[in-house]
């Protein structure tokens, strides 16, 4: 046993990860139906309490289900002017979804859920493959309990599927170790690969550990690991890369602008806006800063982006959370882990997934803690598995030594430390359930005190010891889980536990008040169905294009896209559909004008195509609301 080889010096010749594993206890398949069942509950309960979710996701949800070329680009209009700012991937599953059992609020967000309850079966099986069940299943559940995972495998954003396929990966790496090195390594190349195309650089975050672990802990020679490590990079290249080739060949006149890009271009976008800005601030990303409060940084919109930047960051006002109830417990395992391996032979499997999962742990943690460009909360469920991998192995290496006194003293300070920050984390809510917080922090105390005093004495009760850890570990988070999915999010930014107000909508998002009011309008509805154009009408940003788009079902045209300040389409553009008679309506309001990202201000697309159209143009007011009639000229 690793820990107590460490403390009896008396390493075997046959590392026990070596051996087969033994039979499977009956235990083991209840279990593990029982965490999925919980998990699928938590997932799928009242899932379309939140109605669409993030419209500006569900509007190119159903342009994907009218229109095959906006399901290949993730066009955020089925009459194509432009997509989404990230890559399609994601949308590629909800929109088939639709496709087959018709588009609608269940066909978009049901993939997300199964995608989360896949997640959580294949979390248990990579941690059960190198530390047993119980730390399978103890992984398992601390990702299906953690509440920002709950609230975005509800949602139709893209880090479900993202977050999917880096498990995936991790996985296939793990089977790396056992046998067929490079089949497998080439399968987590894929993986990564196709997540680029859900969330561009993010997926590329677990790519350090990932290489490490192949470095280190893949039998075989240097040369034959960096060949390996070779045909990992290859198959992530040509499974990202093939996208990237096809809408770079595809003539740029019949596809939709790239959202988000200055010049039509994915690559651009993937190391612009939506990639390295987000890295180093700048090409449009309002974001973290080193001064102000927790959470009372971060530019327009303060904590909804991420807050002030810095290494306590993930536990500030913005993020503690969503992310970090068990990652201080996290961190201390992953430190013990290593300390208690450091003497393993290199191929040592144990050590080799406390790499793969830490290192994923780390590097997204620091990424994310002083990435100055936007940072939502909701990012952090990225973070999720790896916590919960962490764990998983951690407690169970630990417990299997807790007759010496470091594994106890290890194992109390991930008890006694997750109690006293969730003390706080729940204090910052102290008119949700307040006893919560006293029960989880007297309780880790009491379980502390009598597993570092004598948790190896007490025979038979050594269960109901256990089992009391779990609950004063698990309980907070837990509660916050549930909390999260009683209560519906919605909007462009949302935010897990109880509501609060602004319902999580943010800066920027879709759905505004402009969207709202005019979505509400009848009487503009039924003149954008009656309509027969390629785009019924026009508006600038996506805030007014996707509430209508949804609940018309007609193409709506976002110029500049989602904030409103992309080149596109430009005035000349726009004249000429106007000409053609492809465009009925413009639909004025008090939209970006610029928005957030790209060009804008005074000489925007947006600006520009307004003002022409208001000197052309007459408007009616249409239900309170300025629209003009294109197919009538002054």
């Amino acid at each position: 046993m690793t820990v107590l080889a460490e403390f009896t010096e008396k390493p075997t010749d046959i590392h026990p990860h070596e051996q087969p594993h033994p039979l499977r206890p009956r235990w083991v398949r209840p279990a593990l139906g029982l965490l999925l069942a919980v998990t699928a509950v938590l997932y799928l309960w009242g899932l379309g309490a939140a109605g669409w979710a993030n419209d500006y996701y569900a509007a190119a949800v159903q342009a994907g289900t009218q229109s095959w070329k906006a399901l290949l680009f993730g066009s955020l209009d089925a009459g194509n002017a432009i997509t989404v700012d990230k890559p399609p991937a994601s949308l590629w599953v909800m929109a088939l979804s639709g496709r087959i059992f018709g588009f609608g609020t269940l066909s978009m967000l049901v993939p997300q859920a199964l995608m989360g309850v896949a997640s959580v079966a294949l979390v248990y099986s990579t941690v059960r493959r190198v530390s047993g069940y119980g730390a399978g299943l103890l992984a398992g559940a601390v990702l299906a309990l953690t509440p920002v995972a709950a609230l975005m495998f509800r949602f139709n954003n893209p880090d479900a599927l993202l977050v999917l396929l880096m498990v995936v990966a991790a996985y296939c790496l793990i089977r790396a170790l056992e046998a067929n090195p490079t089949r497998w390594i080439a399968l987590a190349g894929v993986a990564i690969g196709f997540a680029f195309l859900a969330k561009l650089l993010q997926a590329l975050l677990v790519t350090p550990a990932f290489a490490l672990v192949v470095l280190v802990a893949v039998p075989g020679s240097v040369w034959l690991r960096l060949r390996h490590l070779g045909v990992g990079l290859l198959a992530m290249v040509v499974s990202a890369g093939w996208y990237l080739a096809l809408v770079s060949l595809w003539p740029s006149d019949s596809r939709p602008y790239i959202g988000g890009s200055t010049d039509n271009s994915l690559l651009q976008l993937a190391l612009g806006y939506n990639g390295l800005g987000r890295v180093f601030g700048g090409d449009g990303n309002p974001g973290g800063n080193s001064g102000g409060g927790a959470g009372g940084g971060g530019g327009p919109g303060g904590g909804m982006f991420g807050g002030s930047t810095g290494i306590t960051r993930m536990f500030g006002e913005s993020m503690g959370t969503e992310i970090s109830w068990l990652l201080p417990a996290a961190l201390i395992a992953l430190v013990a882990g290593l300390w208690f391996t450091r003497r393993a032979p290199r191929t040592d499997r144990t050590r080799a997934s406390l790499l793969l999962w830490g290192g994923w742990l780390v590097v997204t943690v620091v990424v994310f803690s002083f990435m100055k460009g936007i940072m939502h909360p909701y990012y952090t469920i990225a973070l999720a598995p790896a916590i919960g991998a962490v764990i998983g192995i951690g407690v169970r290496e630990l417990w299997r030594g807790k007759q010496f006194v470091l594994p106890r003293v290890a194992l109390g300070a991930m008890l006694v430390t997750t109690g006293v920050w969730n003390f706080v984390l729940l204090d910052r809510t102290p008119e949700w359930l307040p006893w919560l917080r006293w029960v989880v922090l007297a309780g880790s105390i009491v379980v502390t005190a009598v597993l570092v005093a004598g948790g190896h004495r007490l025979g038979r009760w050594t269960v109901a010891l256990a089992a009391a850890g779990l609950l004063f570990g698990l309980g907070a988070t837990a509660a916050y889980t549930v909390e999260t999915v009683a209560n519906s999010h919605s909007g462009g930014i949302p935010t897990s536990g109880p509501v609060r107000s602004g319902g999580g909508m943010g800066f920027g998002g879709p759905g505004g008040p402009r969207g709202q009011q005019a979505s509400d309008n009848t009487e503009l509805k039924a003149m954008l169905t009656a309509a027969d154009n390629r785009w019924a009408a026009a508006t600038v940003g996506s805030m007014g294009t996707s509430p209508l788009e949804l609940a018309t079902g007609t193409s709506i045209m976002s110029i500049g896209g989602f904030g409103g300040g992309d080149n596109s389409p430009t005035l000349e553009q726009f004249k000429s559909y106007v000409a053609a008679g492809q465009v009925h309506y413009f639909i004025a309001g008090e939209g970006p004008g610029g928005g957030h990202h790209g060009p804008g201000g005074d000489s925007g697309a947006g600006t520009q195509i307004t003002q022409w159209v208001k000197q052309h143009f007459t408007a009616q007011d249409v239900g309170g609301t300025e629209v003009y009639d294109l197919t009538a000229p002054n």
